[in-house]
């Protein structure tokens, strides 16, 4: 076969194979040589559209970057700078300003070194050349020594709890697994109450605490005083704590319209407002009248119940004396509204659906959440009723109850509306409560307990799971772990922690705990970055509540907006006909209303000369925090830690946006 020629096969050819073109004027080679001249040219050509393609995005994300960083600038620049948090005062942050010098430091130090290339190992001590070189040397082998050891068995420790509690989490979502494969849920025993005879149905008091709930009182009482139930065979007592004389009365309207409308309601107000809610609630049950009632369902001043929530909750009482509580889920009308409250609701999505389902169907007991819930009145009493002793007077009561041997029944299926927090301020206060006051309750119960009656499976639950392993070990192996130990490891390399325990498991539990809400999957990331910069809050509020710290007591009522459904807007529509607002009006203008209004209208003038502007606040600890983890990452970069650097700056950018308050809404 000649050098230049090109085979051609024909499929579907009768009498030829095979054809043979010779070309010897070589116009193969001169066509290859085309290509090959033709082909930088476009390559060319395909960089300049992908360079145009760049430059036409350029635009946009300088408009972009413009925006973001003038709304934070506005953010900023209204933060309001006066208003000290006393907490931030507190050894925790000087702690963390302490460990920021030094790291900042110790940086200078690790850069100078660095670019000097001072390679000290192989070195004998004496033939050092300068001072400066010798103490960095001496710090070395101090550091490799003496600290690294230290620093490598803290770790060590914080792992071992990390991992326990990572299969304690494993197990709840197993048992969540096995419950919705075998459907398994509390039914109700016996026969359904008789709809004919209202003498079949139990008495239940309906209590609604509240402190200046201006904007939620409404749709509660409304909804309370809706529910379908006999209306002889429930009262609705609304527990006023309000110290704002204007709330007070628009509060006490509002019951007298519903009484007139044939409800059985009772408005009570307490001048001392001593033990918070849980003396609101001791007061209530206190009461001559209570005698006569068999159940008593609790409702915050945000709970807006369907109205069908008692025939769905206190059936489960019949056939079974042992019953103490029935607790329904939450469910929330702002999850959506903006980041902050899809984070909280990944969070209270997987305490529902796992911790409170599998621990109510296979332990018959779980903290009750202090709200959306029927106890039986005799469980109360028996177990010692409402103490003021912490801030967590749900979990006071349900631990005691469960130590006097009642059972505890979640409906996952009974879904009650509330409202989420929408400011990082009022979602810290709540957080700081909810975990100061497992603590306080933690050192008073634990003698009670250990002397109890119950069986010692009850007992370990109680101290080793409920307690420690879920309540203190937690927040502690958070903070101590990923805000302290990791980056302190930049600087002592010898005691790097390997890339599973700062990436790999902590992705893995951050799935399993977005599974029962699979629509937030795409804050898979953001909800990891936010839980680590809430552990300074939780280990914060651990320690005071622990060892009876300063604000370990603080009870501030978390901010309410007043949102409500859609449903719910559909109702009161209904609700409001032209009729009832024309009685409504002609009602206030009784001597109690005339009073009333020329209340309002001698506050309103004031209350539009000082508008309620919006303003930032400034948290020092998380801007201490943020500094710190953006140092380590800078430091680890000396050292090529690519997943350690890539954590660290997140992490740390994540602590300098809750810091700055750039998140959720701002504070009026």
């Amino acid at each position: 076969m000649a050098p230049n020629s090109v085979v051609v096969t024909l499929e579907k050819a009768e009498n030829i194979s095979l054809i043979e073109v010779n070309d010897p004027s070589g116009a193969r080679s001169k066509f290859q040589e085309k290509q090959r001249s033709a082909s930088p040219k476009q390559f060319t050509w395909l960089l300049l559209l992908k360079a145009h393609r760049a430059a036409a995005c350029i635009p946009w994300l300088a408009t972009s970057l413009f925006t973001v960083f003038g709304l934070v600038k506005k953010r900023i620049a209204s933060s309001d700078q006066n208003e000290e948090d006393p907490r931030y005062k507190g050894r925790l942050y000087v702690f963390i300003k302490v460990f920021l010098a030094v790291s900042l430091i110790a940086l200078v130090v690790e850069v100078f070194a660095y670019y000097n290339e001072w390679d000290l190992s192989a070195v004998n001590p004496w033939e050092v050349p300068n001072l400066v070189q010798w103490c960095y040397m001496s710090w070395l082998s101090f550091r490799v020594e003496y600290v690294a050891p230290m620093i490598v068995t803290l770790s060590k420790f914080c792992i071992v709890l990390f991992m326990i509690q990572s299969g304690d989490r494993l197990v709840q979502c197993l048992g969540c697994f096995w419950v919705k494969l075998n459907r398994m849920k509390p039914v109700v025993e016996g026969e359904p109450f008789d709809i004919e005879d209202g003498s079949s149905f139990p008495m239940v008091l309906v209590q609604i605490p509240m402190c200046n709930e201006k904007e939620v009182f409404e749709q509660s009482i409304g909804a309370a005083c809706q529910l379908d139930w006999p209306k002889d065979r429930f009262l609705v007592q609304v527990l006023d704590d309000s110290d704002d004389e204007l709330c007070q009365r628009l509060i006490r309207e509002e019951v007298m319209l519903w009484k007139e409308k044939g409800v059985n309601i009772i408005y009570r107000h307490r001048f001392d407002r001593s033990g918070y809610k849980a003396g609101n609630l001791k007061s209530a049950m206190s009461c001559e009248y209570v005698k006569d009632y068999e159940f008593v369902t609790i409702l915050d001043a945000d709970f807006q119940p369907n109205p069908d929530f008692l025939k769905l909750t206190v059936p489960h009482f019949k056939g079974k004396p042992d019953l103490g509580l029935v607790q329904a889920r939450w469910s929330f009308v702002n999850k959506d509204e903006n980041l902050l409250t899809r984070l909280q609701n990944i969070n209270l999505c997987f305490h529902f659906e796992v911790e409170q389902q599998v621990n109510g169907l296979f332990l018959n007991f779980f903290g009750f959440n202090g709200t959306a819930g029927v106890w039986r009145i005799q469980a109360l009493e028996e177990s010692g009723g409402w103490l003021e002793r912490t801030t967590v007077e749900d979990m006071d009561i349900a631990v005691r109850a469960h130590l006097h041997g009642w059972k505890f029944i979640f409906l996952n299926d009974v879904r009650v509306l509330c409202e989420l927090p929408e400011s990082y301020e009022a979602y810290k206060k709540q957080q700081h409560r909810w975990h100061s006051g497992p603590m306080q309750l933690f050192r008073l119960c634990l003698p009670q307990i250990l002397s109890s009656k119950v069986s010692y499976c009850k007992k370990a639950n109680l101290i080793f799971l409920f307690f420690l392993l879920r309540k203190l070990v937690l927040p502690f192996y958070s903070f101590t772990l990923f805000c302290i130990i990791l980056p302190l490891t930049m600087f002592i390399p010898e005691a790097e922690l390997p890339a599973w325990v700062i990436c790999y498991v902590p992705i893995v539990m951050s799935i399993l705990n977005i599974l029962p809400a699979p629509k937030s999957f795409p804050f898979l990331m953001p909800y990891l970055l936010f839980e680590n910069t809430m552990s300074v809050t939780k280990f914060n509020a651990m320690i005071s509540g622990l060892f009876q710290l300063g604000s370990a007591y603080e009870w501030v009522v978390t901010k309410k907006t007043g949102r409500a459904s859609e449903s719910d807007l559909l109702s009161l529509a209904e609700r409001e006909s032209k009729n009832q607002n024309e009685e409504k009006i002609q009602r206030r203008l009784s001597e109690s209303g005339l009073e009333m209004l020329e209340k309002m209208s001698s506050e309103q003038p004031a209350a539009a000369m000082k508008s309620k502007k919006k303003t930032n606040k400034i948290y020092r600890k998380e801007l201490a925090l943020a500094f710190l983890l953006l140092t380590a990452a800078a430091r680890s970069l000396l050292s090529a830690q690519g997943i350690h650097f890539y954590y660290l700056l997140f992490q740390g950018l994540t602590f300098l946006v809750v810091g700055l308050d750039l998140i959720g809404e701002q504070v009026s």
